[in-house]
């Protein structure tokens, strides 16, 4: 028996990715569509949705319960300093507990190169971006789906749901809730 081997790409082939482009409060943005999970309107998540109220991050209002996790709802918006938009749209993201709003899709599209970000890239706004790509003479910056959220913003998300709201394995670990 014969074994097929895959076909050799070239050496300087391409790498291309499916990405998504969206708007927030009119900017552009890209993000893969291999780290979307699921898109839904924000109609449809209006009754799943718990509104958690913490005055340090304000970018994020509410936090959906899915099976045994807690998504935590991030207002694009905010998280990039731009006008508050009507978000249409959530975008909930794989490998991440982050759910995002978004105003609406522009269209899917094939990057074929991705550009590192500038050094005028220089705070934490390194972690929101993988990079930038030009598409139709524009330049998108394309999102890090695991940049909305850091480790602490984590850490006192999950703190202040009540328990029932915390996803299981955090649940039986005897965490001080604020009261």
């Amino acid at each position: 028996m014969r074994v097929a081997t895959p076909p050799v790409k070239p050496h300087g082939a391409a790498r291309t990715e499916q990405i998504i482009l969206f708007r927030v409060s009119g900017q552009p943005f890209a993000v893969s569509s291999a780290s979307v999970q699921e898109v839904r309107s924000v109609d449809s998540l209006a009754g799943a949705a718990t509104e958690i109220n913490l005055p340090t991050l304000r970018k994020v209002r509410h936090v959906l319960r899915r099976g045994d996790k807690a998504l935590f709802v991030v207002s694009t918006a905010a998280h990039f300093g731009l006008p508050a938009s009507s978000a249409a749209l959530v975008f909930v993201l794989r490998k991440t507990r982050t759910a995002l709003l978004v105003d609406g899709i522009d269209k899917m599209a094939t990057m074929t190169r991705l550009q590192a970000l500038p050094l005028a890239y220089c705070h934490e706004e390194r972690g929101w971006y993988r990079g930038l790509t030009a598409l139709d003479q524009n330049v998108i910056p394309v999102v890090n789906p695991e940049g909305f959220l850091t480790a602490d913003e984590f850490v006192l998300l999950d703190a202040s749901l009540v328990p029932e709201m915390l996803p299981d394995e955090l649940a039986g670990e005897g965490m001080e809730l604020p009261g």
